[in-house]
């Protein structure tokens, strides 16, 4: 999971990757999803899979657990300060 920087309310987004590094630096050039483009983002949560399968079936629970989402986003803004 990756959050904007540079912006009074945080945008988060959730992605699957085999290459972390180049992902989000195609996120911060704007070559990555729409939803990114404009934005300059972080690294806020990642978790490693054996199985593809499993990694694309969490990436997808957690696209849509909004309160999910929150609580990583608030542990890693308390981490933060």
């Amino acid at each position: 999971m990756i959050k904007s920087i540079g912006r009074i309310k945080s945008k988060t987004y959730v992605g699957f990757t085999n290459n972390l590094k180049n992902r989000l630096k195609k996120h911060n050039t704007n070559k990555g999803a729409k939803s990114t483009k404009g934005h300059n983002w972080i690294i806020i949560y990642r978790k490693k899979f054996i199985k593809k399968n499993n990694a694309l079936s969490f990436e997808y629970k957690l696209k849509k657990d909004r309160k999910k989402r929150k609580l990583i986003l608030d542990d890693f803004n308390k981490s933060e300060n």
